[in-house]
């Protein structure tokens, strides 16, 4: 392939949305330009967040970008789910500078998905040369993408990248009708368990599922309450700005499903989730009154409901949480990928990787065995 030219660009908003969305498609919210340009907006990046937007475009004969990395350089190691503080820690104990990296992303969302938004399906091999350039070129210490769907890590294998495998937990819609038909899947001691769960939950309050204009500022409202609370117990305190629910809700209603718990009217809880082109992408939650069962209801359960209704075909809930495995949410891997331009640190992290995976395929098989489905379904 004749090889392509690759610019920097500052920022999401830079680029044509038409453009960017050729590139992206339709699948996958969470590269939608609506939905990074919102990240940009709101000032959840940019600034002093610590990701500085850096698109990496390669542009075609017709002017117009034929690949683009959603790239972000790192000051830090915050908002990836992608842990790599240790090899910080060892990269500046040898006297080197680990920040700034750079990072492939969607910011602060743990979801899978393609990492090289290629309109020409052939420039995939001229945009992973292109970060590699950069990462190069202004002498940083490595670059990273992460949560990369699984069509595209042999695009990064045959580059040399080193691969990482995760976990997370998912639901599998097996052609199921219903969420009873889902538990008739499932050991008899488990359903018993789901639905005693699902009854103590809602006893007293109302579910609501709401979508495009049937959210209201006063929804956002609620719904900030409840992810500055959860924000501010697990990160210390929240990576997204006030502004981006409503931005959000603006650029890609018909894409976001916020379901609210709510009792004598008043909501107090409430789980935001992203519609894609065949996964239901669950990604914050939060509550202001403490009741038992209600974060597995919203987050695990409706979600369910909701893949089941719209003809989903997953459930993704987002990082980590063996609970969810009780639940019928089985794991998966995922993966990222990662250049590391020294040849002494790239061997040290090859040297790890290698050890983790084997300790991550064997939790994965003991998990699966774990798993809540009759034996012989599911």
């Amino acid at each position: 392939m004749t090889a392509l030219a690759a610019r920097l660009v500052d920022g999401v908003r830079a680029i044509p949305a038409d453009q960017w969305d050729a590139c992206a498609g339709t699948g996958n919210p969470f590269v939608a330009h609506a939905f990074l340009a919102a990240l940009e907006e709101s000032g959840s990046v940019g600034g002093r967040s610590g990701w500085q937007p850096i698109p990496i475009v390669v542009d075609g004969a017709d002017g117009a970008p034929v690949a683009i990395a959603p790239a972000y350089a790192k000051s830090h190691s915050q908002g990836e789910y992608v842990f790599d503080h240790a090899w910080a820690d060892a990269w500046e104990r040898a006297g080197g500078a680990y920040y700034p990296k750079l990072q492939v992303a969607a910011p602060f969302s743990p979801v899978p998905g393609p990492r090289l938004l290629l309109r020409d399906p052939d420039a995939g091999a001229s945009l992973i040369a292109a970060l590699e350039a950069v990462t190069d070129q202004h002498s940083l210490s490595s670059a990273h993408a992460t949560f990369v769907a699984p069509d595209q890590l042999p695009l990064f294998e045959q580059a040399g990248w080193l691969i990482r495998e995760g976990t997370q937990f998912h639901w599998a819609n097996d052609g199921y009708a219903s969420f009873d038909d889902f538990l008739g899947a499932l050991a008899s001691r488990k359903r018993k368990a789901i639905r005693k769960e699902r009854a103590a939950a809602v006893e007293g309050l109302e579910i609501r599922h709401l979508t495009g204009p049937d959210i209201l500022p006063e929804h956002w409202d609620a719904f900030w309450t409840f992810y500055q609370d959860t924000g501010s117990r697990k990160w210390g305190q929240p990576y997204l700005k006030r502004s981006f629910f409503p931005l959000l809700g603006e650029a890609m209603g018909d894409k976001v499903l916020l379901i609210l718990a709510e009792r004598d009217g008043v909501p107090i809880a409430g789980a935001l989730n992203l519609i894609g082109g065949d996964t239901l992408y669950g990604r914050y939650w939060g509550c202001t009154e403490e009741v038992p069962f209600l974060h597995f209801e919203l987050c695990y359960y409706q979600a369910i409901d909701a893949a089941i209704a719209r003809g989903l075909k997953t459930v993704e809930a987002g990082a980590q949480g063996e609970h969810k495995l009780a639940r019928g949410y089985v794991p998966v891997p995922t993966w990222s990928a990662h250049y590391i331009p020294d040849a002494g640190f790239r061997r040290a992290v090859g040297d790890f990787l290698m050890r983790e995976r084997a300790a991550v395929e064997h939790e994965h098989a003991y998990l699966t065995e774990l798993a809540p489905f009759r034996k012989g379904g599911g």
